[in-house]
């Protein structure tokens, strides 16, 4: 099958009669750049590359300009990490973190395997001025997709569908979400069978369609009968929001004595931003005056 889908492309969807949205995402370029400051084995990558799918689909639900939503896999092993956070331009970053064991589970192994004993955390911050919303679930699921269905159903009543995929140049995914009757009751021209149906119609979605067909004829080769309204397409980027000034306040809550013990070893603090590898460095005298507080006072040594 020949690569020919659009990179970096969000498109979104409604069927005409019935309560349920839809929305499908192509990365390329975002993709790499999350790929080309890490080297991740290939579990971990394709792992980490459906969640990056997914977390658009889902930051693109969100109707908080300014926000974000962060969807993170932790707590597990090998894996204990992945980390996605998706801002509401769809500008978003991504990283994992794990241990030795990976070799030892195969080639494709699922979820399940890769972050055993973990769980699924996804995180809206509205942005400033106002109170993020957290749900937290135990990791329900083998696959990427299952866990996620499960997340939604479990802590936020929805009826999801996802289709995720990825690989060493793509990243993709499609959601379905089914929502409630207007007023709680359906319309006159409403399709009480299409839930059942798009769900056996994503089913006979296969990975290799998802990564490389255009995401107009992967609609048309799905719901070529459905009643379906297309909406303008929205690109996707990468984009890290590190900062020399966002480091400083990570190492005011890293806390005065680990911080002047790092610098009693090596004379400069050196962070690096996980996501992208950017560095930063901190001689004594900016350290110390990144430990001050909103105050205008240093925390003390411990005595």
């Amino acid at each position: 099958m020949v690569a020919v889908a659009s990179p970096d492309v969000l498109q979104r969807f409604v069927f005409e009669r019935a309560r349920v949205r839809g929305e499908l995402v192509h990365l390329e370029g975002a993709w790499r750049e999350v790929r080309r400051r890490r080297e991740y084995p290939g579990a971990v990558e394709s792992a980490l590359g459906e969640l990056t799918a997914a977390s658009v689909l889902l930051a693109a639900t969100l109707k908080v300009p300014g926000g974000a939503l962060v969807l993170q896999i932790q707590g597990g092993h090998p894996v204990d990490l992945l980390v996605v956070e998706c801002q509401a331009d769809l500008s978003l970053r991504a990283m994992a973190r794990w241990d030795g064991g990976i070799p030892g589970l195969g080639e494709s192994p699922p979820l399940q395997e890769l972050a055993g004993g973990g769980r699924c955390v996804l995180t809206i911050d509205p942005g400033p001025g106002r109170n993020a919303y957290q749900g937290v679930v135990p990791l329900e699921g083998r696959t990427t997709a299952q866990v996620l269905e499960r997340y939604m159903a479990r802590s936020e009543q929805i009826g999801t569908l996802f289709a995720l995929a990825a690989n060493a140049e793509r990243a993709a995914g499609l959601l379905l979400q089914r929502l409630p009757d207007a007023g709680g009751k359906a319309g006159p021209d409403a399709d009480p069978d299409l839930w059942n149906r798009v769900g056996h119609f994503v089913a006979t979605l296969t990975r290799a369609e998802l990564l490389e067909l255009p995401g107009r004829e992967i609609l048309r080769r799905l719901f070529h009968d459905e009643d379906l309204r297309l909406f303008e397409s929205v690109p996707v980027r990468f984009a890290c929001r590190c900062s020399r000034e966002r480091v400083a306040g990570l190492i005011r809550m890293v806390g005065a004595e680990e911080v002047r013990h790092a610098l009693a070893d090596r004379g400069t603090l050196d962070v690096t931003c996980e996501f992208c590898g950017e560095g930063y460095v901190f001689s004594r005298a900016e350290a110390e005056h990144a430990l001050t507080d909103a105050g205008g006072k240093t925390p003390q040594p411990a005595a």
